[in-house]
């Protein structure tokens, strides 16, 4: 019997995937439980339709997502930080504060995650930031960071 598994099952397969399973366990065990529906051609075209409109949402999540980076790497992100003598800022410039600023001065929401800061900033300068937006859509953000 073909059914259309509604949640991942372990050793037997993913979530909206399409497979023939024994009657019996399609009847006691998948169905009752509500893991599994049976490939009805109704059920069917709900499934391409959900995945048709998964595809047109990500393909719409990814078109922002390049629209945010062309922003980003034209921007330079200008930070005022203490500093001492020699250049070195006190405490530092991490991940999160690069997100904060970005929101805060240009209005950009990008979780602190998708910051790509190998360490903590603790000097003075001009510095390149990869931004992770999406899969393969990466951009770079030019920090100035001046003392007070």
């Amino acid at each position: 019997m073909k059914v259309i598994l509604l949640s991942d099952i372990k050793n037997v397969g993913k979530k909206d995937d399409i497979l023939n399973a024994n009657d019996g366990y399609a009847r006691n065990f998948l169905f009752p439980k509500k893991l599994a529906v049976e490939a009805t051609p109704d059920n069917l075209k709900k499934l391409n339709e959900k995945k048709a409109s998964e595809a047109h949402k990500k393909e719409l999540d990814k078109q922002k997502a390049k629209e945010i980076a062309e922003v980003i790497n034209k921007l330079e992100l200008k930070l005022k930080v203490k500093a001492g003598e020699n250049g070195k800022i006190f405490g530092g410039i991490t991940a999160k504060e690069i997100s904060e600023e970005l929101k805060k001065q240009n209005n950009i929401d990008v979780d602190k995650k998708k910051v790509i800061l190998a360490e903590t900033i603790k000097t003075l300068g001009r510095f390149s930031v990869d931004i992770k937006l999406y899969e393969g859509i990466t951009a770079k953000l030019t920090i100035d960071i001046k003392g007070e």
